[in-house]
């Protein structure tokens, strides 16, 4: 490890699927940067409204809140062009006389009241090279575009944080953050997405970039924290909101060598969406049936719930149920008046004051509640929902992601060609690491090895020591 000092502070971002941190690091401590009014995390969240003024961070949600809650849904076909037809007469001057003109039109549609467009989860998409632009008023918009703004705003806190610090406010570097494989099905995917990254961030102002995974910036914050001059093998596990990364490295004193890593898709959004068709699914009408009038009898089936589900489990676009083609099936059920039409009540009520995102957080809410008690209430007064829920119930729900959890530590163990006996200790950081399970999990497959780490400023602090002493790869 290169600890030669290339400047005199170093500062790391940690730009997130769900969350943003950053910090600077002046060579001894660890300053994290203050980036919401009452919060050092910021959600990567850009919001932009029909004038196409940009919101980021909280602001961003709430002003989507706002601005959809009761709103109804206006759709209208997209307009492609314009076409021309001949009456089939001559005219005077020897051409064809034209009939009125006509709009084409498309099978798109284009909700006319919409009043902004919010966008969570980006970094997501990085890696795919089919979706480069995103369609925001007919106008395209780059990725790069929907990111710089928020890495504008982490600039200008760094640089009031540089201040307070007495140091020169004029700040145009960074480490930045990534994980250990992008999403994507394309093999350049990591470097597509690593290209983006650098082009966001060099219009955010900061054009001296260097890379560094994430899950290996979480260890080196960990061991700035924890000096020790024996020889340890050491397992990271970083399990976030949208990824699950894992590196195992080989650290004698200061110096310190990668073995292995890995990284798969699984993160907190994958156990919310989880709980969401659990629990959810049923109290909104899944499984029931319905009957409508056929050609010459009644037809019963099963009501197509799962119509409504993908919009459902996306709360930021799931003001688009608001339109007859959903709400008028929900209005016919209703009208049955039985058990079931409750049911779907409920269903329509979250639709019209679109309570999705209401819904999403008391799921991210209980899951934290089941992370400290044996028991929390869901308990959504809306809706007329309170569900009780015991945590070994929990365990049970998500017992597939954490099958998928162990067979990821599996692979980069078996990566490295080492067994759970040979690893000295395990760093567990990342908001999904907080689950029960999932400390019970590690502490069954590595006893009294584990130890929690700033489970949400860990990769932004090893980051800054990073920067600060020229660990990262300069090249995208």
């Amino acid at each position: 490890m290169n600890s030669s000092n290339k400047s005199r502070f170093g500062i790391g971002i940690d730009y997130g699927t769900s969350n943003s941190a950053a910090a600077i690091f002046d060579g001894e401590r660890v300053h994290l940067v203050q980036l919401e009014a009452n919060s050092k995390i910021m959600p990567s969240a850009t919001y932009i409204d029909r004038d196409f003024k940009i919101s980021t961070g909280q602001r961003a949600i709430d002003l989507y809140i706002e601005s959809n809650t009761g709103r109804t849904v206006e759709l209208s076909a997209e307009v492609l062009g314009e076409g021309r037809t001949t009456t089939g007469q001559i005219g005077d001057r020897g051409l064809p006389e034209e009939a009125n003109t006509e709009k084409i039109y498309g099978q798109s549609f284009v909700d006319g009241g919409q009043p902004g467009r919010l966008f969570r989860g980006i970094k997501r998409l990085l890696g795919n090279t089919s979706q480069s632009r995103l369609m925001v008023f007919d106008r395209p918009f780059r990725l790069v575009a929907l990111i710089t703004p928020l890495l504008l705003r982490i600039h200008t806190s760094i640089r009031n944080l540089m201040r307070s610090l007495g140091q020169d406010d004029s700040c145009n570097q960074a480490c930045i953050g990534h994980p250990v494989n992008f999403e994507g099905s394309a093999s350049e995917r990591n470097q597509t997405a690593l290209g983006l990254l650098s082009e966001a961030y060099g219009y955010a102002e900061f054009s001296q970039q260097s890379f560094y995974p994430e899950p290996i910036a979480a260890t080196l914050s960990y061991l700035h924290g924890f000096p020790d001059s024996g020889q340890q093998t050491l397992l990271a596990v970083d399990f976030g909101g949208g990824t699950l990364d894992l590196c195992i490295l080989v650290r004698n004193g200061e110096q310190f060598t990668v073995t292995a890593t890995h990284g798969i898709g699984l993160g907190g959004d994958h156990i919310d969406q989880l709980l969401f068709r659990e629990l959810l699914f049923p109290l909104f009408g899944k499984g029931e049936r319905w009957r409508r009038a056929g050609e010459d009898r009644e037809i019963e089936t099963l009501f197509p719930f799962e119509e409504y589900e993908e919009l459902l489990l996306n709360w930021a676009v799931s003001y688009m149920l608001n339109q007859n083609r959903y709400t008028t099936p929900l209005m016919q059920r209703i009208q049955y008046g039985d058990e079931a039409a409750i049911k779907f009540q409920r269903l329509y009520d979250l639709i019209k004051n679109n309570y999705s995102y209401l819904v999403s957080q008391s799921l991210k809410d209980l899951k934290a509640r089941l992370s400290d008690a044996e028991s929390a209430v869901l308990d959504i007064p809306e809706l007329d929902i309170e569900i009780s829920l015991q945590r070994s119930e929990f365990e049970r729900l998500i017992s597939p992601l954490l099958e998928r959890f162990s067979e990821a530590v599996h692979r980069v163990m078996e990566q490295a060609g080492l067994s759970n006996t040979d690893i000295d200790l395990v760093i567990r950081t990342g908001g999904s690491c907080l689950i029960p399970a999932v400390k019970n999990e590690l502490d069954r497959l590595f006893p009294d090895k584990v130890v929690e780490h700033d489970p949400f400023t860990s990769v932004a602090a090893g980051l800054a020591i990073a920067d600060y002493r020229g660990l990262g790869n300069p090249q995208p």
